[in-house]
């Protein structure tokens, strides 16, 4: 049968656009492909094949390329290739690795499937994928992913479903057009403070990971879906622990606390001053708002969680009636001040 398709196609020569056979065991790719270089949509999902053919670096005018289920190991670096290639997916094979290359030339690349593969990294060159719009690499083993992720600025959909994450990024905040974010099923403890950058953010899911408390500014992202069922979130039933009664400041601290309240009042002679201090500006750029009088500090005095209500435009987890949100106080006298919304974390 895959032989009298392959003849069909090949009588009509440069005009042939479409060829679709997945399912007849095929246990390698038709070299013949070299003869259709006006192919548009190649469908081999569902055979035997190990690795692509070389023949298919051929193909310039190919936009749509579906190996999935099949055997590959890597991304074959013929990929580099395809120029005008829009959509590939390669899920359901024993991708385990990258091959040198293989980003290179997919710079129209908008859709990239690898669900169901043995991935424990993706390439630090996947920033080259420069139109990528939708990423999925759900069922893999990835227990990090590359920073350079986070710089693909046309990406609307991350998928990382079922991985063995224990972290995201910082930089994270740099995709600025990502509107849904899967992270189900990973061992993440801490979500960044950058997550809260994503303006466009609508759908985020990540549940079951291991997320007691999301970083301030959390409540205001603008979402229409949120999932975080089998999380151990923190519920409001604080601990009464012990704590210091005085505040010993080091002078490094008090230094900086003067520095970025004379900095907030426009202070022009250390304005100016700073701008010849790069190490004052990095260590000052660390800094953080106490929760109770609003002061900038750079080593808190107290971590603590504020219950706030989700927002009412939230489509939320079942029982999710107050998000814990990771704030500070700056001294003993502002945590005595506190609101009854906010509690000490202490260990016991």
């Amino acid at each position: 049968m895959a032989e009298r398709l392959l003849i069909r196609a090949l009588s009509g020569g440069k005009s042939t656009k479409i060829i679709t056979l997945h399912g007849k065991k095929m246990k390698m790719m038709p070299s013949t492909l070299e003869k259709l270089p006006g192919l548009r949509t190649l469908d081999l999902q569902n055979n035997l094949i190990p690795k692509v053919c070389p023949e298919i670096s051929t193909l310039i005018q190919l936009t749509a390329l579906n190996l999935g289920n099949n055997l590959l190991e890597e991304v074959p670096e013929e990929m580099k290739y395809l120029t005008s290639l829009k959509k590939l997916h390669l899920f359901g094979n024993r991708i385990h690795r990258f091959a040198s290359g293989a980003c290179d030339g997919l710079q129209n690349l908008i859709l990239l499937n690898l669900n169901n593969n043995q991935l424990t990294c993706l390439p630090q060159e996947v920033s080259r994928l420069k139109c990528l719009m939708y990423l999925s690499v759900n069922h893999n083993q990835l227990a990090s992913i590359p920073r350079e992720l986070c710089f693909l600025e046309n990406l609307s959909e991350l998928q990382l479903n079922y991985n063995k994450l224990i972290c995201i990024p910082e930089e994270i905040g740099s995709l600025k057009n990502l509107q849904k974010l899967f992270l189900v099923r990973n061992n993440i403890g801490t979500l960044p403070e950058g997550l809260c950058e994503l303006k466009k953010l609508r759908i985020l899911d990540i549940a079951a990971n291991i997320i007691q408390i999301f970083p301030s500014g959390f409540q205001n992202l603008k979402l229409r879906e949120f999932y975080c069922e089998g999380n151990p979130l923190f519920l409001k039933q604080p601990i009464i622990a012990a704590y210091k009664e005085d505040d010993v400041w080091s002078l490094q601290e008090i230094t900086s606390r003067f520095i970025m309240h004379q900095l907030a009042e426009n202070n022009p002679f250390l304005m100016h001053a700073i701008e010849w201090y790069p190490e004052v500006r990095n260590k000052i750029s660390q800094q953080k708002k106490c929760a109770v009088c609003g002061n900038p500090f750079i080593t808190p005095w107290l971590e603590c969680v504020q219950f706030v209500p989700p927002s009412k435009n939230w489509k939320i987890s079942k029982n999710l009636h107050l998000v814990p949100l990771q704030t500070f106080t700056c001294s003993r006298k502002c945590f005595t001040h506190r609101s009854r919304n906010l509690f000490g974390i202490a260990q016991t």
